[in-house]
């Protein structure tokens, strides 16, 4: 089954991402897998500390990730998958590509703010070229009603 991975994190893009990935595996018959990733310095500490500070944060991304699940289940009929992940994001996302040949297409939202796109839209279509998979990125600021109606 071909996968839409698409990446959890605090933008607000994030949302459009989600919904788009969640949409188009409905009607295309296909999965979601939502990627989130720690970053390393988040857990320059003692390593007692960091140990609990790294269990903090995938208490926090799980939590993030089950409002999402449950819209996907309830709303789309798709059953998501949670990935996670600790390091620098754009290696990561790579990474996970390579590794899961059922991932077909990466759905990335894109910023709408006066600095661009956003650092993971920013990298990762640099790198574009040399991918296995298609970019589909998102607007952030589309309506839920016109990425139904494209989707």
């Amino acid at each position: 089954m071909r996968k839409f991975l698409v990446v959890l994190d605090d933008s607000r893009e994030c949302l459009n991402a989600m919904r788009f990935a969640a949409m188009r595996a409905a009607k295309t018959g296909g999965g979601v897998e939502i990627l989130s990733i720690i970053p390393p310095d988040e857990f320059n500490h003692w390593i007692g500390v960091g140990e609990i500070m790294r269990e903090e944060a995938r208490e926090r991304i799980h939590a993030h990730f089950e409002v999402f699940a449950k819209w996907m289940r309830d709303k789309q009929g798709v059953d998501p998958e949670l990935v996670i992940r600790e390091g620098e994001p754009v290696p990561e996302i790579l990474a996970q590509i390579r590794e899961d040949s059922d991932i077909g297409v990466l759905v990335l939202g894109a910023g709408t703010d006066n600095k661009g796109p956003g650092p993971l839209v920013t990298q990762l279509t640099r790198q574009s070229g040399s991918l296995t998979i298609p970019i589909t990125l998102v607007p952030g600021e589309m309506s839920k009603e016109r990425l139904e109606s494209i989707t």
